[in-house]
């Protein structure tokens, strides 16, 4: 029988545990390690971006539960680490319920790992692109209250969806499917940052080599559109680093390369 390291050493690059690497977690294997040393060679930024991003993400839980909302569904969630939503969330409401959901079967063993038998909390294999599915799969259906406001969390996820008319369709299947009072987290690639990369000196898209999840980015006006329907949270959409609800943003001007455009907005 082969061990643990002999398997995972041969396992294939994936973005759950790449973010996991450029945060700082513990839950990658050698493949990943590589493969975001060589996307970090190519775009130094991105460390950056991603902790930007989860520091965006956990100011954007404490909002909306502060707020008073008492459930969330995670989409594209990656490995629950440090700062996870189910942690944030109880800080202000100890009864907090989270689904994690990602089509990485690796990133969601290791979630069911770290939860630990969370009766409130749990991961499951799921694909954003089949809204139906997620929705009704039965873990989704008993651990949330689709009666009751819910926090949906679109983060660093749609960025992997290339096609905008299907980015625009999953997102608002899944917010039709909330109930008034809801809240969405969501945080993109932006395009307006990512055009200050020296792209002369690339000479290989190593990320879309290396991992079977290629990504894309967006404008503001296209990450904007994601938000059709619902009543932005002020700033609206701004850089990841500027977000703090209530925040007055006046520039919007890149703050260097690899920046992530963030917002949250209630349904009403």
């Amino acid at each position: 029988m082969q061990d643990n390291n002999s398997r995972t050493a041969r396992k294939a690059a994936t973005a759950a545990r790449m973010y996991d690497y450029f945060l700082g977690g513990i839950h990658n294997f050698e493949a990943d390690r590589a493969a975001a040393d060589m996307v970090l060679r190519q775009y130094p930024s991105l460390r950056d971006a991603a902790r930007a991003n989860r520091a965006f993400v956990v100011d954007a839980v404490r909002h909306v539960a502060g707020a008073g909302v008492r459930q969330f569904l995670d989409l594209g969630s990656g490995i629950p680490t440090v700062d996870n939503v189910h942690t944030v969330a109880r800080r202000t409401h100890p009864d907090a319920r989270v689904v994690y959901v990602d089509i990485d079967p690796d990133a969601v063993a290791e979630s069911i790992d770290i939860l630990g038998g969370d009766r409130h909390a749990v991961a499951i294999r799921g694909d954003v692109q089949d809204p139906e599915a997620v929705l009704g799969h039965p873990d989704v259906r008993r651990t949330l209250d689709f009666d009751a406001p819910i926090g949906l969390l679109m983060a660093a996820i749609l960025h992997f969806i290339p096609d905008h008319a299907t980015a625009d369709r999953v997102a608002e299947r899944f917010v039709a499917a909330l109930p008034a009072g809801s809240f969405v987290v969501l945080s993109h690639t932006g395009t307006e940052s990512f055009a200050l990369i020296d792209r002369s000196t690339i000479d290989e898209n190593v990320y879309q080599r290396r991992t079977s999840t290629p990504g894309t980015v967006r404008t503001r006006a296209e990450v904007e559109r994601l938000f059709a329907g619902l009543e932005l949270v002020e700033p609206g959409v701004v850089w990841a680093q500027q977000w703090q609800a209530g925040a007055t943003v006046t520039d919007v001007t890149p703050l260097g390369p690899g920046g992530v455009w963030a917002g949250v907005a209630r349904k009403v």
